[in-house]
């Protein structure tokens, strides 16, 4: 007997949707429908192969037609670090790809490879190689590395024409359907040798179209010749740099395809730069790509791939059906949900957990860590800690558990307990469910992240050992009195106002009169007096820049500061901060770097520089203090308290989970419910041992 419970019951699926389930062939080989898992980076590559094989391994489980690695680096005079991806150096490497290809295709799908040559994308931090591109420039990195890229000369581009096809073989070797040729998103030599932004040669290789094709056309040959009829060939490519004619334009790309049209398998058409490509929901809606890809299909009879963080089923149908794309692509929504085909094939839309387009995605790829999502706590966790986004263990006890707090860790805690099959009580002080998520989803450009409630809320009105009581704001005699054996507290944090954050840690002088408000103020509707608002941004994720935003848009004079070099500057991490940024400016919101809060009186704040000190007073009616936030542990402190009562009360334990414990962002909240509910009656550690799998690098003989 399984000790899994599978979650969802098949149901009829609507005809209109059997074209996604067509069968593709692409070149030698056939996808089984037209879900595209594209190429996306993790934060794991060659650090945790396993790891990353298993995540790949469920999507193949979840029905996609084709399951794509990473950029992975085919030669050592080229790589990426600090950023981890895979590598293709030598044949040492193939076995972590042959354990990736075998969990792919175990689920089905068809393996791909994105082999890259970043070029004067990277400073060969690890190699110490002196990077190589079409012209001697700066290298191009969001860090200004003091390092610039010589110009490759005839030898090099015969050398990396070598490189290439031995990557390709030994990718062949490793068992891949599909081996890319990459020339997409301003990341890597070929689409370098493309854009006139980048290449000023004046020889064979530089100038006219076809001379800037040259190369890729070139390698695309040398890998179609070194695969025969065993693997298809796509070729990625980006249609715009959004430079206008100082780069790589929609018309100019056109023309570029329609010089190839099939000579690649497959074209993979993207955006550059990748924050271009994947911008977040607060900056692009769902399909923002179409416009920039419309017209591909006319220029070549193979198939076309793209993106546009699709989740509407009948926009997938609709551009099918206009001819406009073959395979629907996805890279962040296959990371929300990698049951997303499967679920569509069986008519399961209500358990679709749809992308919120947040990308706290690619922060994993940005920090160097474990991808991870907001709305699929199991993400990157697949085999470091056994979860699976579609399965739960069994309970192990028919004991039911007391959740309070109905936020994204109390609705995560509560949909997978349930589905374990526990009893649970959900209080919610509120008379809605989903907290800070259903909070923020009110504020300007973050209406998708409403998803986060909406998916759990939807899970569960399908689980009936699940009862939610609404306005229940729990005491600890209340608690005390329900008798459940295990308690989680989940009641989230509210945001300080008294200017304590990462600056200062101690607060700041508020002088009596002064409006000092918050973003919980402001999202419960109170508004500033006055009109002119300063905005202390000291926690640099989305929240200041969003508090600035709506206070513009309402008609405020909004000065923003914050003591960092930008604007929200944690989010260069989910590549929105040139947005934030920009859109602050275009709203009239004034802007102060490297500046403090140190104290505000009535009518005025106390402002200082961070590198001289130097003080000067600042007229405000208002300061919207945007700095940590603190726990809502009262309710558990009080029960920690009282901890010689719990036996009595038939009480084993009580945790606290999400915000309530330490706060962090809503992808930290769902993972504790998460977590909270899979290791619930779990076997405890044994004393030393880690809560994960880890993979250790191989010691060589010395």
């Amino acid at each position: 007997m399984s000790d899994w419970v599978e979650w969802g019951t098949p149901q009829k699926r609507p005809s209109q949707y059997d074209v996604l389930f067509e069968p593709v062939k692409i070149g030698p080989v056939t996808a089984r429908n037209r879900f595209y898992q594209v190429p996306h980076c993790n934060g794991m590559g060659y650090r945790d192969p396993t790891a990353l094989a298993h995540m790949r391994g469920v999507k193949a489980e979840g029905g996609w037609g084709v399951v794509c690695t990473e950029q992975v680096e085919f030669h050592y005079t080229s790589e990426i670090t600090p950023f981890i991806e895979l590598r293709l150096w030598d044949d040492r490497d193939i076995p972590a790809l042959s354990r990736m290809v075998d969990k792919i295709h175990e689920g089905g799908s068809l393996a791909g490879i994105e082999l890259a040559y970043n070029g004067m994308n990277g400073p060969n931090l690890y190699t110490r190689e002196v990077p190589m591109g079409p012209a001697h420039l700066p290298v191009a990195t969001f860090t200004y590395d003091p390092v610039q890229a010589r110009r490759m000369d005839m030898q090099d581009i015969r050398n990396i024409r070598k490189w290439h096809l031995e990557a390709v073989r030994r990718a062949k070797r490793a068992g891949f359907d599909l081996i890319y040729v990459y020339a997409a998103h301003a990341l890597g030599f070929l689409h370098h040798f493309l854009s006139r932004r980048y290449n000023t040669r004046t020889d064979e290789y530089g100038g006219p179209i076809e001379n800037r094709i040259r190369l890729l056309r070139e390698i695309t040959e040398d890998t179609k010749a070194a695969v025969g009829d065993t693997c298809a060939v796509p070729i990625r490519i980006s249609t715009d740099e959004l430079l206008g004619e100082g780069g790589l334009y929609k018309e100019e790309v056109e023309d570029m395809i329609g010089i190839m049209a099939d000579l690649p398998d497959l074209w993979d058409v993207t955006l550059a730069g990748w924050e271009n490509d994947s911008r977040t929901s607060r900056f692009a809606e769902e399909g923002a790509q179409e416009p920039f890809i419309m017209g591909v299909k006319r220029l070549t009879s193979k198939p076309v791939v793209g993106v546009g963080r699709y989740t509407s089923v009948d926009r997938m149908v609709s551009l099918v059906n206009k001819g406009v794309l073959d395979l629907i692509g996805a890279a962040r929504p296959s990371i929300a949900d990698p049951f997303l085909p499967k679920k569509i094939e069986e008519g399961r839309f209500d358990d679709i957990r749809e992308c919120i387009g947040c990308n706290i995605c690619v922060s994993g790829d940005f920090t160097m860590s474990p991808v991870r999502c907001t709305q699929n706590p199991t993400m990157a966790e697949e085999w470091r800690k056994g979860w699976h986004p579609e399965k739960v263990r069994k309970a192990r006890s028919e004991k039911p558990v007391l959740i309070v707090g109905g936020g994204p860790a109390g609705l995560e805690a509560a949909q997978t307990l349930g589905k374990r099959g526990y009893p649970v009580l959900l209080a919610e002080a509120g008379t809605e469910l989903g907290g800070r998520a259903l909070q923020e989803a009110k504020l300007p450009g973050l209406s998708a992240w409403v998803r986060v409630a909406d998916y759990r809320k939807l899970q569960l009105n399908q689980l009936a050992n699940v009862e939610t009581y609404f306005d229940s704001r729990l005491t600890a005699d209340d608690v005390l009195a329900f008798g459940v054996p295990r308690i989680a507290i989940a009641t989230g944090a509210t945001w300080r106002k008294d200017g304590v954050g990462h600056l200062h840690t101690q607060p700041i002088a508020i002088a009596e009169g002064a409006e000092v408000l918050c973003p919980s103020d402001l999202m419960a509707g109170v508004l500033p007096k006055g009109k002119r608002v300063l905005v202390w941004d000291d926690d640099h994720y989305y929240m200041g820049g969003v508090m600035a935003e709506l206070l513009a848009e309402k008609g405020y004079e909004t000065l923003y500061l914050t003591p960092a070099s930008e604007a929200s500057t944690w989010t260069r991490n989910t590549m929105e901060q040139h947005f934030i940024q920009k859109r602050l400016i275009e709203k009239g919101v004034s802007i102060r770097n490297f500046t403090a809060v140190d104290a505000i009186a009535a009518g005025e704040a106390t402002i200082s520089c961070m590198f001289t000190g130097r003080q000067e007073r600042l007229e405000a009616d208002a300061v919207v203090l945007v700095t940590a936030r603190l726990p809502n542990e009262a309710l558990f402190l009080d029960l920690k308290a009282r901890a010689a009562e719990w036996a009595d009360a038939g009480i084993e334990s009580i945790t606290a989970i999400g915000d309530a414990l330490a706060p962090a962002t809503i992808a930290h909240a769902t993972y504790a419910g998460r977590r909270y509910a899979e290791e619930l009656d779990g076997e405890p550690l044994a004393d030393g041992a880690l809560p994960f799998k880890r993979e250790i690098t191989e010691l060589l003989p010395l």
